[in-house]
This record gives C-alpha cells, structure tokens and sequence, in this order.
C-alpha cells in the first residue's frame, strides 16, 4: 500500500561528497582527513530529518537514472523517506554537492544541481495527481528563481504552510519572489539575512527584524555558536541561545534546524518551545548526534 506523505519537500535531492579535516586549514591546505558519501541536498536533509520526528516526508527532485540515483533513491526510502514523486531522466546524471570542512567549520563548497535547474517546472507534475495541498511544504533555493517565482503563484501550493530555506548565501537572492509575494516562512543563517536585508545587521535578531521589513511574514535567523531569532510581522521578536559544542560537522545543520522547528510546529507547540527544539537539534547535528 502506498503511504500518503504529510509534507512536500521541493527541491535538491543528490550525493553529499564531505571532506572533513580535525585541524584548521588555509588555502591550498593538502592534509589528512576523512571523506564522506552521504545522501544530501536541502530537500532530501530535510526530509530525512523529518522521517526522523515521526513524519512521512515526499521528494519532488530531479534524480537520473544512473547508478548514483539507484543508490540513492534506496538509500532515501531506508531513511522514512517517500520517493514516488521524482521526476527522472536518463539523459541527466544524478546531483552533487562536494565541501570541505575543517575543525573551524565549512571552507568551500560547490553544488552541481544542473540536473534539478534543467528539469524545471517538470519537478511540480506530480502535484497534478495530488490533492490541492495544504500542508507544509519545504522549498529549497537550489530551485531557480523563475521556478521560486512560479511556485509563489501555483494554484495548486496557494493553500500551502511554505517553509523556505536558500541553500547557500549565493543562492539567497532568489527568494525575492517568495518575499514579494508575502508568502512563506523563512529560514535563514545571518549572512543570508543580511543578503536579502541589503545591510548588515548586529545580530540574528535584528536580521531577522530587517527581512520581515523587507516585506516576509516569518523569517528564522541561525547565527553559529550565536543567539538564534525568530521575527514575524505584528509580534515580538524571540531569541534562543544555542548550547556550546564540539563542531564535528556543519553541513546540514541548517536542514536539522528547519526540520525540528516545523515538527515542533506541527505538535502545536508554542514559538518559544519550537524554537528551542530547533535550535538544540541543530546543535546536536553540528556534534555529530542525529535527534531525536
């Protein structure tokens, strides 16, 4: 029998390749380390992670039908994952992300989502055999701005809870359309807040206050070791403070946090509780722990 998923998540679904270094490195830096294949991509982190608190997550990505996206469509559906609504081509290899990480953080990364950006719009065609949606939907900025900008307008999402997160700083700017439009609740780390604010900001909190005055209803601003925020438009602005712990990992950690807030949301619990959630099992994933 096929499950029915409780959220949508849109966007990147592709191998992580990790290089991790436990010193600190400068440019050009050639030092002993560990590397890791691991299923990745906003979308699919965050869907994992969902599966993780008890939910029934659905991709809608772009994977190839190649080896990589065999491995990877199994490896999905082992983690609580649904996959029957992947648009697959053979012409197109299957995504990947590769980034160095040392005892500091993140170095560099490159994403290679070519094929997600050339299959467009055709990633939304399952929704044509669903239901109007009114669930929460994950949208990943991997998506180009022209398909960002159309979801925003997509009868069938118009009675979705929308929970949008940029992928990367560089990415950051194409969520205007989904700010215009007032639509969404968005996740962000400062410097992707400062990007969509157009000036710096003091602190998580007042980042998060300039997007929401850009015109976002909810937006969530991560800023490391640093207090977290939550600001919305018309309330008070809330603040959390992470725990202090020893960084194993950075990539994800994002992913974690979005999942957590929004399974803490769907339990009814209040802004505050979420947002302490959120932040700890961010934390726990920049240890190393998987939550819960």
């Amino acid at each position: 029998m096929t499950k029915t998923p409780d959220v949508l998540c849109i966007g990147a679904m592709l191998w992580d390749v990790i290089g991790r270094a436990p010193r600190r490195m400068a440019p050009g830096a050639d030092v002993p380390g560990r590397i890791r294949h691991l299923p990745g991509g906003v979308a699919l982190n965050v869907a994992v992670a969902l599966a993780r608190w008890g939910m029934t997550p659905s991709v809608l990505s772009a994977v190839g039908r190649d080896s990589e996206g065999e491995g990877l469509i199994a490896e999905a559906q082992r983690l609580g994952v649904l996959t029957d609504h992947l648009t697959r081509d053979a012409g197109l290899p299957t995504d990947c992300y590769m980034a160095i990480e040392d005892s500091e953080g993140l170095i560099a990364a490159v994403a290679d989502a070519l094929s997600l950006e050339l299959a467009g719009a055709a990633i939304l065609a399952p929704l044509d055999a669903l239901p109007v949606w009114t669930g929460p939907v994950v949208l990943d900025g991997n998506l180009t701005e022209e398909l960002l900008s159309a979801i925003a307008r997509d009868p069938r999402l118009m009675r979705a809870d929308l929970r949008v997160v940029p992928a990367s700083p560089g990415k950051a700017e194409r969520l205007e359309p989904l700010i215009a439009a007032r639509r969404g609740c968005f996740y962000l780390n400062r410097l992707e807040a400062e990007i969509l604010a157009g000036r710096a900001c003091a602190d998580a909190a007042q980042a998060a206050e300039a997007v929401v005055a850009r015109g976002a209803a909810r937006v969530l601003v991560t800023d490391g070791p640093n207090l977290a925020a939550e600001a919305i438009a018309g309330g008070p602005t809330l603040t959390h403070q992470p725990p202090k712990v020893t960084v194993e990992r950075v990539t994800g950690a994002g992913d974690c946090f979005l999942a957590a807030h929004l399974a803490a949301e769907l339990k009814l619990m209040p802004r505050d509780e979420a947002l302490r959630q959120a932040v700890r099992a961010s934390a726990a994933h920049v240890s190393g722990k998987d939550v819960p």
